[in-house]
């Protein structure tokens, strides 16, 4: 019998299991995670998990009872720390080893730690325990200050503002998300934080931050110290790729891949998730992408290609994230980085709901982003599905603008 070794229970690695069995696998799955923890989602952890809205057992992603039903081998408490692809091995911190006929590395990323976040009161959000020890802090209450200002710091933001704490949000950038937003729309973001009453300090950086849980002090760069009970550091994240040291694959800030996620070298080893470079044939680049949409996604490629090695299909995504944040949902399509939008539909100083638009060099939809707009959002997802012209989708969503409920 087959055995598939899938390192890492993320939503890749889950969602991998799922997908062999659900595909017709009929060999061995061994499914593996250094938590203790059943496997979980982890959007709601700067999120509901923090409001109380949701509680741990509501998120999983697959419970021992599930993975038994499923004939998925769940071993839990065990990290990897090597692997010798020629003898199909990998090798455990408690000294054991497994083999394997395929590999999946689904080890994720971790939070980037700052010098200080070792720091009693100073908390990185990447795991589940990590959310209930930010929770338990959050509502002792006080001043509340959020170091980073992308998609996890803005939405620990936002919730802080949403449990009632006086919050800060900092970062070097000018405006939030504007590693992912052009800066019309990035502007418009700092807009929402600000009227929410986020003291947004843009364009400055910490130098250091002493104390303890309750009494920390947050020093900036230009001198200035600000009080917090309780700190998050929201300023990136790294591939968890360190244990594939050894093993003579390519590492290039992830673990680097063809275009059907398997590991260049190998035949045998493939990768899901945010430890996947993977090279993506519509940018002609190698490419490593952080979103849940993308590891589920490439989850079903990666099963395919196990479950039918003599034809693969190259992974060609279309980039998707969302992003709850106040009383927005930012739903982010393709490419929306660049000096502005092409085209944008409603107001995002005004309207509750508007869409703004990207196109490339050949008049075509490259990219998207929606707010509070659901139909908007299924047809611009249609659109770069079939690489429209941007000026058809806008004559589309002018009309339906007019429209009650559209």
């Amino acid at each position: 019998m087959t055995r598939t070794l899938i390192v890492g229970a993320s939503v890749g690695g889950v969602r991998t299991a799922q997908a062999l069995r659900g595909g017709g696998y009929d060999g061995e799955i061994v499914l593996i995670d250094l938590e203790t923890e059943a496997p979980y989602d982890k959007p709601p952890l700067s999120k509901a998990l923090l409001t109380g809205s949701a509680v741990p057992d509501g998120i999983r992603l697959l419970t021992p009872e599930q993975a038994g039903a499923a004939r998925i081998d769940l071993l839990l408490g065990l990290r990897a720390v090597g692997l010798d692809p020629r003898a199909r091995v990998v090798a455990f911190d408690d000294g054991s080893s497994l083999g394997y006929d395929r590999l999946v590395v689904a080890t994720g990323g971790s939070a980037r730690r700052p010098p200080w976040a070792t720091t009693d009161g100073v908390h990185l959000v990447r795991t589940l325990a990590d959310a209930a020890g930010l929770r338990r802090d959050l509502a002792a209450g006080g001043p509340l200050v959020v170091i980073g200002a992308g998609f996890v710091g803005a939405e620990v933001a936002s919730t802080g503002r949403r449990l009632g704490l006086d919050v800060t949000m900092i970062d070097a950038q000018p405006y939030p998300l504007s590693r992912s937003l052009s800066p019309d729309l990035a502007r418009a973001v700092l807009a929402l934080h600000e009227n929410a009453g986020v003291r947004c300090l843009m364009g400055a950086g910490v130098s250091g931050v002493a104390g303890s849980r309750g009494r920390l002090t947050v020093t900036l760069d230009d001198g200035t110290e600000l009080k917090a009970a309780t700190l998050v550091a929201g300023i990136g994240a790294a591939p968890s790729d360190g244990w594939l040291a050894t093993s003579g694959l390519t590492l290039d800030d992830g673990l680097v891949c063809d275009e059907h996620c398997r590991a260049v070298g190998t035949t045998d080893v493939y990768a899901v998730g945010d430890v996947a470079r993977w090279f993506d044939l519509a940018r002609g680049r190698h490419v490593r992408v952080e979103h849940w949409t993308n590891a589920v996604e490439q989850a079903a490629y990666v099963a395919h290609a196990i479950i039918d090695p003599r034809s693969p299909r190259p992974y060609r995504p279309v980039d998707f994230v969302w992003s709850d944040q106040h009383h927005w949902k930012i739903q982010v399509i393709g490419d929306a980085t660049g000096p502005a939008a092409t085209a944008i539909l409603g107001d995002p100083m005004a309207d509750q709901r508007f869409a703004a638009l990207y196109a490339d060099e050949h008049g075509r939809l490259r990219g998207a982003v929606v707010v509070n707009w659901p139909r908007a959002l299924v047809r611009c997802r249609k659109a770069m599905r079939e690489t429209a012209a941007w000026r058809d989708l806008t004559a589309d969503l002018h009309t339906a603008v007019g429209r009650a409920g559209a």
